[in-house]
């Protein structure tokens, strides 16, 4: 037996651990139950198979107990315990087909070699030994990134397929960016380095387990700060919330745990370095930085400037707020929408409320009947906000416009 020509294993083994990067042990484990498997369809058995590999030899063995009949089994066994129980033994007629002097009593062992295995065993070999890499491949991927969902990582285009980016994390593992994960205008050509965040890993029984990174989600922004100032990074200063239109316009709130620290400043940089940087990555989305407050009014406040308030009613039993702002000019109410209501939507995201914003003439000329209404609880508040916002938006400077597409800090 030990003469007769192996079959290379070991250096496809090796093969397939270099190609994939996985450990020894969760390979050689996959082989080791493809290879029982064809044994047992090879034999026409299903008895207990033993599967040797030493350095240079893969080995394989039928071992059984032979017996008269079977062993009587604990009742309280399950049907998948019995059957591993019944492996261990063979009837005397049946061992008797691959040792004709086999007696009750006895331990048959015998080697099957491998290079006699057929072709449907060595076919049925190879698609377990497939599916066993393929899941220890999305075990290993949901090990690695899992918990780092919401992290930082770096990589390079690798390919685009139809819109979405495929981008190498490294070590023969490959992520994606769909397009609803990327930037808007943002075109990622192959060979590019590339930031994103990981937003979570999708598990698939056709594809296994994929990493799906993400540059439009407000963690990727957050991240991004966290790279850019010592101050977030080591504490002191705390981002409290993000709001994005990604590739057009964000807000983020920051907070200092140290009075001595000013959080817009330290985010801003010297010269406005800095945030800069970050507007860069963000292929020049504006970014306004936002000081928290616990303070609701403020905070609403903070989050609409540079816009002139006059006043904040709550409307009970609700999310919303309804905010009046000074309109001495069509410029300050459009400002405080922003374009395309754009300003509004993404203070209230912040913020947390549903903000329905009117101007100081427009509010004071409401009867009471019409201002009722607005106080009432109805669905979609901002809708009509919306509207307004393009009609103010015609009656904007075209260069005023022009900077509501600009960076600006705080």
């Amino acid at each position: 037996m030990k003469n007769e020509p192996k079959v290379n294993l070991l250096e496809a083994l090796k093969a397939v651990v270099d190609a994939k990067n996985m450990e020894d042990s969760v390979v050689l484990n996959a082989l080791k139950q493809a290879l029982v498997s064809a044994a047992k369809k090879y034999l026409h058995v299903d008895k207990k198979i033993d599967v040797e590999i030493d350095e240079n030899e893969v080995h394989v063995f039928l071992r059984a107990k032979v017996v008269d009949d079977y062993p009587d089994y604990d009742p309280s066994m399950t049907a998948e315990e019995v059957e591993k129980m019944d492996e261990e033994y063979m009837l005397v007629p049946e061992a008797q087909e691959f040792d004709e002097d086999a007696q009750p009593g006895d331990l048959l062992e015998m080697e099957v070699p491998t290079t006699t295995f057929g072709r449907q065993a060595i076919q049925t070999a190879k698609q377990l030994l497939t599916q066993q890499i393929r899941d220890a491949e999305r075990q290993k991927i949901l090990d690695t990134y899992k918990g780092r969902i919401g992290s930082m990582i770096s990589g390079e285009v690798l390919r685009l397929e139809g819109r979405s980016v495929i981008v190498s994390l490294g070590k023969q593992t490959e992520a994606v960016i769909p397009p609803r994960e990327q930037i808007s205008h943002e075109r990622l050509v192959q060979g590019q380095s590339v930031k994103a965040v990981i937003a979570r890993v999708e598990e698939s029984s056709k594809n296994g387990a994929q990493v799906v990174l993400s540059r439009a989600s407000g963690d990727f922004l957050k991240e991004l700060f966290r790279q850019e100032v010592p101050e977030i990074y080591e504490g002191s200063v705390e981002v409290k919330g993000v709001a994005r239109e990604p590739g057009y316009r964000a807000k983020i709130a920051v907070y200092s745990r140290d009075e001595k620290i000013d959080p817009v400043g330290a985010c801003v940089g010297m010269k406005g370095a800095r945030v800069q940087t970050i507007v860069r990555e963000l292929g020049n989305e504006r970014i306004d930085i936002v000081h928290w407050s616990a303070d609701q009014d403020v905070f609403i406040a903070r989050a609409l400037a540079p816009a002139n308030i006059v006043k904040l009613i709550e409307v009970p039993g609700t999310q919303r707020v309804v905010v009046i702002i000074n309109d001495d000019s069509d410029e300050n109410l459009a400002q405080a929408i922003g374009k395309n209501g754009r300003n509004v939507k993404l203070a209230a995201t912040l913020v947390g409320r549903d903000l329905d914003v009117f101007g100081e003439k427009e509010w004071s000329e409401k009867n009471e009947a019409e201002k009722n209404e607005v106080m009432t609880p109805r669905e979609q508040e901002l809708r009509r906000t919306a509207h307004r916002a393009e009609s103010l938006f015609a009656n904007v400077n075209p260069e005023e416009s022009a900077e509501e597409n600009s960076s600006e800090e705080a």
